[in-house]
């Protein structure tokens, strides 16, 4: 589903990131791994694609940066060629508190680095996909974009401006072949949700209509569904990852 295309996940050492590169590898595509701290994590996850028979490579920088992001995607054209796909999935972190306690210092921190990181990775590939006259790209919204949860303004905040993102996007950059998508995981077990309460987790399960948390494997799979050539129609959606728990 992913031959021959060039990938390029952002945040990919870890959770959703990994899977969605193991995934999109599985079905062909070569992926750069990108990761900012987490180096033995992200070898770890290019060791498994390289052993099943698949082309990956690491890659690091900090996307909040813009140098570092167009450095990042220089590194990764010189080593497997252009990026026809780019999955903006790098976490930034927020502290979760009400909002009454939050300051603007930390308020401010994760919108601009949740929007920056989109924007400078979107900036340092569209000209090449504008010039190929072709490209797809999937940004890693949240559940929370659209109904908010206590503690999480910041969050909430931050992913419904990167869903406002991506809808422009897919305005603008439609006519010159280009997609753009937006994928909202609900709670999902991965290392940043793995501190939540359990009685936050159980209440999450039971309004689930599927009855589970989400794994980063069933983003992964949503992830694969809009940017394979199977999805080739599907531009400016927002595709919930919930099991039902959300119904836009």
């Amino acid at each position: 589903m992913m031959k021959n295309r060039i990938v390029l996940v952002t945040g990919a050492s870890r959770g959703i990131g990994a899977a969605t590169a193991k995934l999109l590898a599985r079905h062909g595509a070569a992926v750069a791994v990108n990761y900012f701290q987490s180096e033995p994590a992200a070898r770890a996850v290019v060791d498994e694609i390289r052993r099943a028979d698949g082309k990956a490579i690491a890659v690091k920088a900090d996307v909040r940066d813009p140098a570092q992001a167009s450095a990042m995607v220089a590194e990764v054209e010189r080593s497997l060629g252009p990026v026809d796909t780019l999955v903006v999935n790098a976490s930034i972190h927020f502290p979760i508190r009400p909002f009454v306690d939050y300051s603007w210092a930390d308020f401010e921190a994760k919108l601009t680095g949740e929007l920056g990181a989109a924007f400078h990775c979107c900036k340092a590939v569209v000209p090449g996909m504008i010039a190929r006259k072709a490209g797809c790209i999937v940004a890693i919204s949240s559940g929370l974009s659209r109904h908010p949860g206590a503690g999480f303004c910041a969050h909430s905040t931050a992913k419904s401006g990167l869903d406002a993102f991506v809808r422009a996007l897919a305005l603008e950059l439609g006519p010159q072949g280009i997609r753009v998508n937006a994928v909202a995981p609900g709670l999902t077990e991965t290392d940043a949700t793995a501190g939540l309460p359990a009685a936050a987790k159980e209440g999450s399960v039971r309004g689930t209509p599927l009855r589970r948390l989400g794994q980063p494997e069933d983003v992964a799979g949503a992830v694969l569904m809009v940017a394979s050539e199977h999805g080739k129609f599907l531009s400016g959606i927002y595709v919930p990852v919930s099991g039902g728990a959300l119904m836009p």
